[in-house]
């Protein structure tokens, strides 16, 4: 029996199709990357944009034939295209798909499987089912046979959902509200990581720093920290996404303290105008993000900072639109992740709001920020040469062993030696805006003839 997983969007949904994978290989299966050979295909799917919807409903529609042909195939349709409450829509649509599962759910594709039968998911059996999957399956994860002995970094989440309701996005309707998982469950599963090699943990949630929030009396993200701190073969931890409301200074003090919590933090902006921060509804003013850049600089020193910006936000102006120009240009963050602003159904932008910004328009902003950022991120990676920085090595890719700094910066070093897994100092001998090369300390760079 064989299984072919297809996975599209963000860092959570990788982190849910590595569990569909552990939970499918528990029963049985093996992976294919041939569709074809595939008795159990799983579409993860991300909505986020029009255009991730559009592709995912044309990657699933293709799969008809297949079902046509095989009437056998069990065609799984997982994640924010589904949602929490969006199946009974979906199955009228799309009658050939056999199982729709929520996002971070794999109990309706294994239920199917085990038992050969899937009832309709009610949103508070959907909760129950977190709490099942958190006990008996994440927290003792196995890493898929592709992935065992292979895996450096490993994504962990430790927030579903999201309760914030930023009036753009569309992940607290798919997603459902905020659910902080048991400290219990989390280490638990990065023990089992740690002890099948991984060597990394990046935390993930919608909105990470609010981690325990949900829960009276519970831990925070600081907390947390320091407790998978101690988790032993484990080497670095990463966090995101975070927000500017909740970051606080035990969470600056927490990552300054502790060598394992990499000094790499991702703190949207979304824009650096105050009324379209306001329209956005993200709670701050361009004055608060500077500030809190600005404290964490001067308690964290050295460390890389990622930004999110979206532009043509319904009504922003070009003098606003350049407020945010403005931030980025004095701020001189590491990362800007940028995005064209994408209407989607169901957020109150697109309900109370005129996307009234032309696309072109739109790609014009990006390309003036991309630009901008291009600049500021070769003149800050450029000292780093000849810098000697450690390394924790992940992979190798077409001759060159592919790994990461503490601040998150991209590293490839050509050498026969296997570096998988290993963290090694090098000496940076190239940087570029997006990456650098470097040799193993004590290695003579080679010479170009």
């Amino acid at each position: 029996m064989k299984y072919h997983l297809w996975t599209e969007g963000c860092q959570m949904n990788v982190a849910d199709s590595q569990r569909v994978g552990s939970s499918l290989e528990h029963l049985g299966y093996t992976l294919t990357n041939t569709i074809e050979e595939a008795d159990v295909i799983v579409l993860n799917t991300c909505v986020v944009r029009q255009s991730a919807e559009d592709k995912a409903m044309g990657r699933v529609t293709s799969l008809a034939p297949l079902k046509l042909q095989n009437p056998n195939l069990v065609i799984n349709l997982m994640g924010c295209m589904v949602g929490v409450r969006g199946a009974e829509k979906l199955r009228a649509k799309l009658p050939f798909v056999d199982v729709f599962s929520p996002p971070s759910d794999p109990g309706p594709l294994i239920s199917f499987l085990s038992q050969g039968e899937v009832r309709a998911i009610e949103a508070d059996e959907t909760a129950r089912r977190f709490g099942i999957m958190d006990g008996d399956i994440a927290s003792a994860l196995i890493l898929p046979q592709h992935e065992r002995g292979r895996l450096v970094s490993a994504h962990v989440p430790i927030v579903y959902g999201c309760s914030h309701a930023c009036t753009f996005c569309i992940i607290p309707a798919r997603r459902g509200i905020e659910r902080s998982r048991p400290v219990g469950d989390i280490v638990s599963e990065i023990r089992s990581l740690a002890a099948q090699g991984v060597r990394e943990v990046t935390l993930l949630g919608q909105i990470v720093d609010r981690y325990g929030k949900d829960v009276p009396d519970g831990p925070n993200l600081a907390q947390l920290l320091r407790v998978i701190h101690e988790v032993d073969g484990l080497q670095r931890i990463r966090f995101l996404t975070s927000h500017p409301n909740y970051f606080t200074e035990e969470l600056m003090d927490t990552i300054a303290e502790l060598p394992k919590v990499m000094p790499h933090i991702e703190v949207p902006i979304q824009a650096g105008d105050d009324e379209v921060l306001t329209n956005m509804k993200r709670g701050y003013t361009q004055q608060d993000y500077r500030d809190l850049i600005e404290k964490i600089r001067a308690k964290i020193p050295d460390c890389s900072i990622a930004t999110d910006i979206i532009v043509g936000f319904p009504g922003e102006s070009e003098s606003q639109f350049m407020e945010t120009h403005r931030v980025l240009s004095d701020l001189r963050l590491d990362v800007a992740h940028l995005a064209r602003y994408s209407s989607r159904e169901g957020t109150v932008a697109t309900r109370r709001m005129d996307d009234n910004v032309p696309e072109e328009e739109k790609m014009r902003r990006l390309h003036l920020l991309d630009d901008l950022q291009e600049s500021i991120v070769a003149e800050i990676n450029q000292k780093y040469l000849g810098e000697t920085v450690d390394v924790l090595f992940e992979e190798n890719v077409k001759g060159r062993w592919r790994g990461r700094t503490p601040t998150n910066k991209l590293v490839f070093v050509e050498t026969e030696q296997d570096l998988r897994g290993r963290i090694e100092p090098v000496t940076v001998t190239w940087t570029g805006p997006w990456s650098m090369q470097a040799v193993l300390k004590n290695q003579p760079a080679l010479i170009a003839l």
